[in-house]
């Protein structure tokens, strides 16, 4: 007993396997921060694109829309697109600067009602004039998926970006599809 108590050929194999689990565990963790914080970034990336694009015609159709929704979503290639929900809205100002949803349209789900109100940042439209925004929601879910008390599981993440009409004072929508 002595003997074997004595014996310290095995401890760095112990110790490596008690130590391992931990750098990997902290490996994966840093890959999965990593890519959400990517991921995030690219979001905002995809509003601005969305909204830019949208402002710089003065009329958009169904299919305009479609084209400036796939261009700005390519902006998040490799990761997948199929959370990625992009919401184009032109809201005009009345004369109290009060703001309302002129047309909406959304990749997925339900675009903003028209002549909804909406409320824009101050400072962001005058009386009688108009703002394109974007907003974007992302369902970001880990890519190993691990679900337990080590990931929150998939969270959204949203984004709103602002900008005005460049060749205009509004950007009309010609057709009744969305």
């Amino acid at each position: 007993m002595r003997r074997m108590g004595r014996d310290r050929r095995g401890v760095s194999a112990i110790e490596f396997a008690l130590i391992v689990p931990a750098l990997i565990l902290l490996y994966v963790g840093t890959v999965e921060i990593g890519n959400a914080l990517t991921v995030y970034r690219r979001t905002a990336q995809v509003a601005a694109t969305a909204a830019d694009l949208t402002a710089q015609v003065r009329a958009v159709t169904k299919d305009d829309i479609e084209d400036i929704q796939a261009a700005a979503s390519s902006i998040l290639t490799p990761y997948s697109t199929d959370p990625l929900k992009i919401v184009l809205s032109s809201v005009v100002a009345d004369d109290e600067n009060n703001g309302k949803v002129d047309w909406s349209c959304a990749s997925k789900g339900g675009a903003r009602a028209n002549n909804s109100s909406y409320n824009v940042p101050a400072g962001l439209t005058e009386p009688d004039s108009s703002v394109i925004v974007a907003e974007i929601k992302y369902t970001f879910t880990p890519l190993l998926g691990l679900t337990t008390i080590f990931s929150p599981g998939s969270f959204d993440m949203t984004r709103t970006f602002y900008t005005r009409p460049r060749r205009s004072m509004k950007v009309t929508k010609t057709d009744n599809g969305c």
